[in-house]
């Protein structure tokens, strides 16, 4: 792999935003009760367009509406970070912005203070085919790089996306608890993880993988490419129905070669879910 490409394939799939609210408790709580409550409806009604794809869309799909993936979630935030997190999911940036626009026409918005948000793409690394991609098409005498190199390098990552779909366009899943994080690949004077060897970097990679593998039971990985579109590489989604796992899951993969030695944290979001539906109850301070 010395003479080919340093750089492992990637896939991408839905568009993701993730969004931290601070909400105005004391503003609200001046507030009239009657306002309150049309507040609170018209938010609901609101989320509930945003949490599932349209009627067309689901059409467009084939799917009924038992099918249609939840794209948008809401969450109660713990710690002094936020009170409210939204996730969602669409198929583009446009759509995503399209959702910030759509939250910013509703009276709730008004209540509601933006502390952080966090833009990214789901994405599958290819580290295992990526090398027998590559050798294939040099096989085939292709130069890197050429118009022939770059169509057989497409039509291999447009046949693993069509098997992979449902990894690249996810529902939002169905669990209590979130965990979210950004993270970067140490990029230091004595460590830096992009001048390591593609063969060293794989195999590092698939350790660490097998640590994941053993968790999938209890928890929802979901990772997003976020190099070029946030302030750290990549974005981490952690979902489950225990939340203790989330601990056990990161201090083990923290002993694991590539996170020990490469990897640098961000912050950690925690929230519990907060369906929609219950969103008026929260704002009377019930969960």
């Amino acid at each position: 792999m010395s003479d080919l490409p340093p750089v492992p394939l990637t896939l991408e799939g839905s568009s993701v935003l993730h969004q931290f609210f601070r909400f105005d408790w004391k503003a609200w709580h001046a507030a009239p009760a009657a306002d309150r409550e049309q507040i609170a409806s018209s938010a609901v009604e609101t989320l509930r367009k945003l949490e599932r794809m349209s009627v067309d869309e689901g059409m467009q799909m084939g799917q009924g509406a038992h099918h249609w993936p939840v794209r948008t979630a809401l969450y109660s935030q713990l710690g002094h970070k936020g009170d409210l997190m939204l996730i969602h999911f669409r198929d583009s940036l446009e759509a995503l912005n399209q959702v910030e626009l759509d939250l910013a026409q509703t009276s709730l918005y008004g209540f509601l203070d933006l502390r952080h948000s966090y833009v990214s793409v789901v994405e599958l690394g290819l580290y295992e085919s990526t090398r027998k991609t590559y050798e294939a098409a040099s096989a085939m005498g292709f130069e890197e790089h050429s118009p022939e190199w770059n169509a057989e390098i497409a039509a291999s990552l447009a046949r693993s996306a069509e098997a992979m779909k449902p990894r690249l366009f996810p529902a939002i899943p169905d669990a209590k608890y979130l965990c979210f994080y950004p993270m970067d690949r140490k990029r230091g004077e004595q460590v830096n993880w992009y001048t390591v060897p593609f063969a060293e970097r794989q195999r590092m990679m698939h350790e660490h993988g097998l640590i994941g593998r053993r968790y999938a039971e209890q928890v929802k990985q979901i990772i997003s490419g976020s190099i070029g579109m946030d302030d750290w590489e990549w974005g981490v989604d952690l979902f489950a129905d225990d939340p203790v796992v989330f601990k056990k899951l990161i201090y083990e993969m923290r002993f694991d070669e590539v996170s020990a030695v490469y990897a640098l944290f961000g912050q950690f979001f925690i929230g519990v879910r907060l369906p929609v539906e219950k969103l008026g109850g929260w704002l009377e301070g019930k969960l």
